[in-house]
């Protein structure tokens, strides 16, 4: 697909007025959403904003002892992440971006609180700040949730070869798609879109992504 663009719809001589600014991409790990954010980024030439996981200081650790580094790593994620969102509101100029701050305090904190590997003082100290925090950002204009199985989501986490990657269990991913589904089952706070990695390979092939792009381009620009 290297080179290539997915052309969207619009009148001869009529500008597209733009109804979304800001798509945001949410999904397990191993959901594609950084692939995805790339591809959309690229076709609508928007800015892309990615999840700092290469460069996280406590990755490697929690993969070792999520227990020890529970805490640690979320409030690094739920500082870096509400950086980027008041960043992407602040310049106003159209974004795609890798990953929510909903999905750290709904879905990531909690399921490690009921695993028993954050303590409760830890957790409640973590919601109060997210608490805080949210009342300082918006929701996405659009959201993009990835639905994956967990076998086809340790295909893909297998495919990219992340060292740190290698101890994820898989009682652990299930665990998440399960507070995926229920958080996206209530989510009210805008715009969604919902896609199957199951059923749609946009990473290799253009007719999938197209498919999606073709959704979007409805909820951005209203062509339906």
């Amino acid at each position: 697909m290297e080179g290539t663009k997915i052309l969207m719809a619009s009148k001869p001589g009529q500008a597209k007025k733009t109804l979304v600014k800001h798509i945001a991409i949410a999904g397990n790990i191993g959901s594609g959403k950084t692939t995805l954010t790339g591809l959309l980024a690229k076709n609508y030439r928007w800015e892309a904003q990615y999840e700092d996981a290469d460069d996280n200081p406590y990755l490697n650790d929690f993969y070792s002892d999520m227990q020890r580094w529970s805490f640690n790593l979320q409030i690094h994620f739920l500082n870096n992440r509400f950086s980027q969102v008041t960043r992407i509101r602040r310049n106003n100029k159209p974004v795609v971006q890798d990953r929510t701050i909903y999905e750290d305090a709904y879905i990531f904190a909690p399921n490690l609180h009921a695993m028993g590997l954050m303590t409760t003082r830890d957790f409640n100290n973590y919601i109060s700040l997210f608490d805080l925090m949210s009342t300082f950002i918006q929701p996405p204009d659009l959201l993009i949730y990835l639905r994956g199985s967990v076998p086809a989501l340790v295909k893909q986490i297998q495919k990219r070869g992340r060292d740190y990657e290698n101890s994820i269990r898989i009682d652990y991913l299930a665990r998440l798609n399960e507070r995926y589904e229920a958080w996206i089952s209530t989510y009210e706070l805008g715009k969604i879109l919902i896609f199957d990695i199951d059923e749609l390979n946009f990473a290799e092939k253009r007719e999938h992504l197209a498919k999606i792009v073709q959704k979007v381009n409805a909820e951005i620009y209203g062509l339906f």
